[in-house]
């Protein structure tokens, strides 16, 4: 009998149904035959993906993703503490996704504020070996401190963008590698997005997505 691996999604816009339901599903794209474990301490309103197994609280894995989310670690909320603890815990690859960049950072030690206005856009991303990419972000905290973890990408709006943890098997990224296309159209669609707001990432793709962003980088 095949033992699956266990992922555990830290489901943070579980209410939502493009970047969340569309998002995970191409976030576990990215890690085939594992069972997928959908967490969402912050809402008790999730979403039936018709994929994945919800549960109550943080559990064993073997792989950890940490989704964005509306809220903001600059205003810390009580659920919060939970998966901060989870993430001082953690001994297994965890991976973080804007919200999931900045509670990572957080509960590392990093600071992380909120800007007078936010940031929706394709941005370039330079990284510490001299590569670049193209990426969207869509955010309104920023990591001004990343604590334990090393800074490996900035962008010009976005100095701490892309983070890895010098001893563990931690990444993180501002941006969101798994807004491919289709979810984006598949936003404005279902109304996650208004047409003004898809209009700001224009028709380019993402050059790297969430394998050569976080799992298997190349930087």
């Amino acid at each position: 009998m095949i033992v699956l691996q266990k992922l555990l999604v830290v489901d943070l816009l579980a209410e939502r149904e493009a970047f969340g339901g569309k998002g995970v599903e191409e976030i576990v794209k990215h890690f085939p035959n594992h069972e997928v474990l959908l967490w969402a301490p912050h809402t008790d309103e999730a979403r039936d993906y018709g994929f994945g197994i919800r549960i109550q609280e943080a559990t064993d894995a073997d792989v950890v993703v940490i989704t964005g989310s509306r809220r903001n670690v600059s205003m810390w909320e009580d659920w919060m503490d939970d998966v901060a603890k989870m993430i001082r815990e953690c001994e297994v690859p965890l991976y973080g996704i804007c919200f999931g960049h900045q509670i990572i950072c957080k509960a590392l030690g990093g600071e992380v504020i909120r800007a007078i206005e936010g940031s929706t856009m394709m941005a370039e991303v330079t990284y510490s070996n001299g590569t670049s990419s193209r990426q969207l972000f869509t955010h309104q905290d920023h990591v001004v401190d990343a604590g334990e973890m090393e800074v490996i990408g900035s962008a010009e709006h976005c100095e701490i963008a892309v983070c890895k943890h010098p001893t563990r098997p931690i990444r993180t990224v501002q941006f969101h590698p798994e807004a491919v296309k289709s979810l984006l159209d598949y936003s404005v669609e279902c109304g996650d997005l208004s047409v003004e707001e898809r209009s700001a990432f224009g028709n380019q793709e993402q050059d790297l997505d969430v394998t050569d962003s976080l799992i298997r980088p190349k930087f």
